[in-house]
This record gives C-alpha cells, structure tokens and sequence, in this order.
C-alpha cells in the first residue's frame, strides 16, 4: 500500500482533494490534512489528520482586511503547530499532494518534505506570475507541478521543473449526485444560484432572490440552488422572506424547495453538475463553483460590495473576461442585469462560450493519479502512520 497525505487549504481545494482520492486506486492509502476549517469534503473520502486552523476569513481573500483580521484571529498561533505536524510526517507517508496557493509548498519546504506533486489551483496564467522565491521553492519542493496555463507552466520547465498544463482539474471535480432539473422546470429558463459557502451566504442569497423578485412575472425563471454544507435552508428562507418546504424525493441531493414572491426555489446538496447542465444563467458568489459554471459553458452574473477588495475581481476577470459579469450588490442592478441576458439567449450563448474556452476542459485527474503513482512508488515505504493518528 502507498501512503498519500492530501495537503489543501480552502473549502474549495478540500473539494478537488475529496474528488482525486475517490478516484485513486486501492493501491493507496490515503489521509487528508485540510489546513483550513473542519475538512467535511473528506468525510466520506478517507481520514482526516493534522491541527487545523479557524480563521475569522475561512480561506477567502475576497473581502478587505482579512489578512489583518486572521492575525488578530490567531493566524500565526497556527503556523507551528501545523509545522510540526507536517515535520512528523517526512516518514509517515510515502507521497504528498499539494492542492492550493503556494503557502502549501511553502510549508512542505519549511518542514522539510520533498518530492510533492503540487496541484496550483490558484494562479491562472492571466494576472500576476509566479515570483522568483515562488519558483525556487517550487523548485526545490515539488517533483511535478500542475498549472493552469502553458505560460505558467513555461516558467517553471524553464528552470527544469516537470510542470504541467493539462486542463483545469476543477472541471474533473464538479459534484454530480442525482438530481433531476428536468422533472422540476417549470418555466422556459431557469437561473441557478451559487451563494456561496461561507458567513455571507446567507446574506447573499436574500439579495439574489430580492433581484429576481423584482423581475416582471413573465420574465420569472425556474430557480436552483447549490446548497453548501453547513448552511440551514430554514435561515435562507427567512432571510429572502420564503416558505421553506421539505423534500419531495428520495434523492440524497434533495434539500427541498422554497416558495413565495412569485418564485419557485429548488434546493440540492452536491449535484452541482446536474444544476449547471440544466441551467442557462448563473448568479454567483462562490469560488470553485464559479469556475466550474464558467467552464460549463454557463455565463455567470457576481455583485460586489464596497468591503470587497476589488484587486482580487479585476485579477480573476483577466481571465473570466467578459463570462463573468459584475455589477453592485444592488438588488435593482442585479436584477436589470439579469433580465437582460434572459431576454437575449444569444449572448447568453456567446457569453458561455468565452467562459468554456477561458477555463479549460478536464482530464488533470487521470494525470495527476499516474504521476502519484509514480512517486510513490520511488519512495521508500513508510515506516508507520503514528505521526498522523
């Protein structure tokens, strides 16, 4: 058996993490150590180890001020421990992936590990490149590098690095319980909301739901939303102002529906893949999962607020371009904005199409395993797991 530790560090990255080691063979066996929050991406995947860190942002570096908030919140209080778990590990397992930024890679070359396959989820290719310390380290930690973009990728080979550009492995992890959008459209379009997974969600669901109340009743669409874990429709709903009604259905991914203000709200859990392809327009507040709309061919509409740190936007839309469209958190502005792609499903169309061909297809995951492979079985077999347990 070849011992996999899984390093990710965002709601998002636990995801992706979650997805590869449902796929990886028996040959592996596989502990998680998500670095951010309580890991529930892995909970029916392997197990999950390590000290992990609860910060004030989650991960996100959406808004203004979260680095200085995560330190008053304890963030170098965390940095040691982490450390020294990563420092006990060197013999615990045989292989390391790296899902995430770079703080990942730099926390392996701190503590010492080597040979890490380095999946950057971060870096796109289309704002900032990769700093001359970034390289380095990468250099000096990873054995194989997965990019985003070839150009990415050109920057690390030129230096001798096994770096890779093979699609965006967001694409191979979108979520797909069973879930029927068929059976339950009603009108002629639908939107799907994606509110996100973290404090605001809540929040950000009542404006999008405010938005498409005020749309003329023939203009209605069907509404889905992606439910994330940890999130209670019940809070939802009364914060938009809606009945919440259980569910319907014996599928898993089925949290019910909402109703009132003239719509119709079909709520899932998991089945993110089944809700793109039964949707034509996307309101978006998430991470991952905007990318994953966009990738599907879906036009995404995002608002922003004046707490937002808006380098963070303006750096994603270089490569979103015009696929994602952003306008204030205005419930009026929301809802102009989509009334008008709804009226127009060419653009919609077009728009689908820029995104499908800024993001990039799956496939990484069939790599990603082959080179895991690879590395592990180079390495020495670990001694025991009493580091991780």
């Amino acid at each position: 058996m070849q011992r996999l530790l899984v390093i990710s560090n965002g709601i998002g990255e636990d995801s992706i993490g979650a997805e590869i080691v449902r796929r990886l063979p028996h040959s592996f066996t596989v502990h998680a150590y998500p670095t951010l929050g309580e890991g529930k991406a892995y909970r029916a995947a392997c197990p999950v180890v390590g000290p992990r860190a609860h910060l004030p942002s989650e991960g996100s570096r959406v808004g203004q001020g979260t680095i200085r908030k995560d330190i008053a919140g304890g963030l170098f209080g965390t940095i040691w421990p982490a450390l020294k778990f990563l420092r006990e590990s060197r013999t615990a397992y045989d292989s390391f992936l790296v899902i995430g930024d770079f703080i990942g890679v730099g926390a392996c070359w701190l503590a010492g590990i080597r040979n890490v396959v380095y999946l950057d989820v971060y870096h796109t290719g289309f704002g900032r490149p990769y700093s001359a310390i970034e390289k380095h380290i990468i250099k000096w930690t990873s054995s194989t590098v997965f990019c985003r973009s070839a150009g990415l990728a050109g920057q690390l080979a030129a230096m001798g690095v096994d770096a890779r550009a093979s699609g965006n492995v967001m694409m191979d992890t979108i979520p797909a319980a069973e879930y029927d959008v068929g059976r339950r459209r009603l009108k002629l379009q639908s939107v799907l909301l994606l509110p996100g997974s973290r404090e605001a969600t809540v929040a950000n669901f009542a404006l999008q739901i405010e938005a498409l109340a005020q749309l003329p009743d023939e203009m209605k669409p069907d509404v889905f939303v992606a439910v994330a874990d940890g999130i209670n429709p019940e809070d939802m709903a009364k914060a938009a102002g809606l009945i919440h009604h259980g569910t319907a259905s014996r599928e898993r991914a089925d949290a019910g529906r909402l109703s009132g203000r003239g719509l119709n709200v079909n709520l899932a859990r998991g089945a993110l893949k089944p809700l793109l392809d039964g949707t034509d327009l996307v309101l978006s507040q998430a991470g991952t999962a905007t990318i994953q709309a966009l990738g599907s061919g879906r036009p995404v509409l995002t608002f922003s607020r004046g707490s937002d740190r808006m380098k963070r936007f303006e750096e994603e839309n270089l490569l979103f371009g015009e696929a994602r469209q952003m306008v204030a958190a205005d419930a009026g502005q929301l809802s102009e904005a989509v009334g008008r792609l709804l009226a127009d499903p060419a653009e919609m169309a077009r728009l689908g199409t820029v995104g499908r061909e800024r993001i990039g297809g799956p496939g990484v995951i069939r790599e990603i395993i082959g080179v895991l492979e690879q590395i592990a079985g180079k390495q020495p077999k670990a001694s025991s797991l009493s580091a991780s347990r």
